[in-house]
């Protein structure tokens, strides 16, 4: 079998491109590059995953090379001996007992977050696979996906398998910079990323001093001291960020709002907090698991007015239907993104009001006639969940079921599509037969 550098060189000579140039687009050191095609040092396999993209190389061919590489290059002995721990492993491999003895080979005993591992209103993690296998079904097919209103992105990343082209839009910073963490190419180093995450968990929160997270979220939406370690680790994340690339920057920041996630003292948004005494659980930041597809087009603008500029085939829309501003059921998340540290106001310590969407208000039913009457698409797809009969007033929709059916015939013949599903409760409303729906419409010409 060939070595890996050799396989490299031939794959990059293939494409006539000399070392420079694979500098200057993974910013892997010349001397590195040259040292890795000679069999001298191996890649890590961040660096293996740049290359085998940029050179279009047989992923699957290469992490075996590595592999084999490196246990090879951690043996020592006769050739007898080799052989036997080889056969040794193979064994093992075979049984299923496999060590986490090369974690930056098989990340094992390293957890890391999904996508889909956060808490969010209206996310629609769960119903995924239903809206695509109808989308698609009833499409014949699409190439192109605009998801209007992200939100988790869950339902852009099930569109990966289908589509060639995913353009993803949502106005909050959180959500923006989680979709750059998850989705948007660029160059990253995974082992300086776990060098920070690992230094930020040796941290023990009784040295860290007061900060402005503490200050104002501590022993409310986050114990005291945690509060003061996520504060301490935000202001870090800001002072490496010249040393960081963009992508690290928002793998960081991305890292950190799914972990706090895990212990905030809330029902999963952070308009109000849960009034009892918090149990300290100690801080764990983990890492991310990176999607990194091709061909993303991310934006941070306001729906309505970037409709006007998009081609796609298909236009999935599931905007906030009810009273909930996003921008205030998350405004943690948002200050710690932003982080320019405002003045906060109120027993939920909010900032002043910004990004508030019309889709929350009585314009709903204007705003969505706009947004509908200029998609430049073949189809639209929908989601609606049927609660416009709620006795909470929060949770009353502000379109109801007649007028999106109505605004959507006015471009092209609709079908409607239903799924039960549980959907998201305060406790003041009881939902019988709750059922989410999906509109497809195809425009017309």
């Amino acid at each position: 079998m060939e070595s890996l550098g050799q396989y490299l060189r031939d794959a990059r000579e293939g494409l006539n491109l000399p070392l420079q140039e694979v500098y200057k687009r993974t910013n892997i050191d010349v001397t590195l590059l040259s040292r890795i095609e000679n069999g001298r040092r191996l890649p890590t396999k961040e660096q293996m995953q740049l290359l085998v993209r940029l050179y279009g190389c047989d992923e699957h061919k290469s992490l075996v090379l590595l592999g084999a590489e490196k246990v090879l290059f951690t043996l020592d002995g006769n050739k007898e001996y080799k052989l036997e721990v080889i056969q040794s492993v193979s064994e093992k491999v075979r049984l299923g007992k496999i060590p986490s003895l090369f974690p930056e080979l098989s990340e094992v005993g390293y957890k890391m977050f999904d996508l889909e591992s956060r808490r969010y209103i209206g996310n629609k993690a769960k119903l995924t696979r239903w809206i695509m296998n109808i989308i698609n079904e009833h499409t014949g097919g699409f190439s192109s996906f605009f998801d209007v209103f992200a939100g988790t992105a869950s339902v852009s990343k099930a569109a990966i398998p289908y589509a060639d082209k995913i353009i993803m839009n949502d106005f909050l910073s959180s959500n923006n910079i989680i979709y750059k963490a998850f989705f948007a190419e660029g160059i990253y180093d995974m082992g300086k990323l776990y060098s920070i995450i690992e230094y930020y968990n040796s941290i023990n929160p009784d040295s860290v001093k007061d900060n402005y997270f503490s200050d104002n979220f501590g022993d409310k939406f986050f114990d005291y001291r945690n509060s003061k370690l996520i504060g301490y680790i935000r202001e870090d994340i800001e002072r490496r960020r010249n040393d960081l690339t963009p992508k690290e920057y928002a793998i960081l920041l991305a890292s950190l709002i799914y972990s706090i996630d895990k212990i905030a003292n809330t029902v999963g948004h952070f308009d109000a907090y849960i009034k009892k005494e918090i149990a300290y659980h100690p801080l764990s930041i983990q890492l991310i698991k990176l999607l990194n597809p091709k061909n993303i087009e991310i934006y941070k603008e306001d729906s309505n007015i970037l409709a006007r500029s998009i081609t796609a085939d298909v236009a999935y829309i599931d905007p906030p239907y009810n009273s909930r501003q996003y921008s205030r059921f998350y405004h943690i998340y948002e200050n710690l993104v932003e982080w320019n540290k405002p003045e906060l106001f109120g027993v939920a310590m909010k900032p002043k009001a910004k990004n508030m969407s019309a889709y929350c208000t009585s314009s709903a039913p204007v705003a969505f006639r706009d947004l509908i009457q200029n998609l430049n698409v073949r189809h639209i797809a929908v989601s609606y969940n049927n609660t416009y009969d709620s006795k909470s007033g929060s949770s009353k929709n502000k379109i109801t079921l007649e007028q999106i059916k109505s605004i959507l015939e006015e471009r092209g013949n609709t079908v409607i599509y239903d799924c039960a599903h549980r959907c998201f409760n305060t406790g003041k409303t009881e939902f019988a037969d709750h059922k989410e729906l999906l509109f497809i419409t195809e425009v017309k010409r």
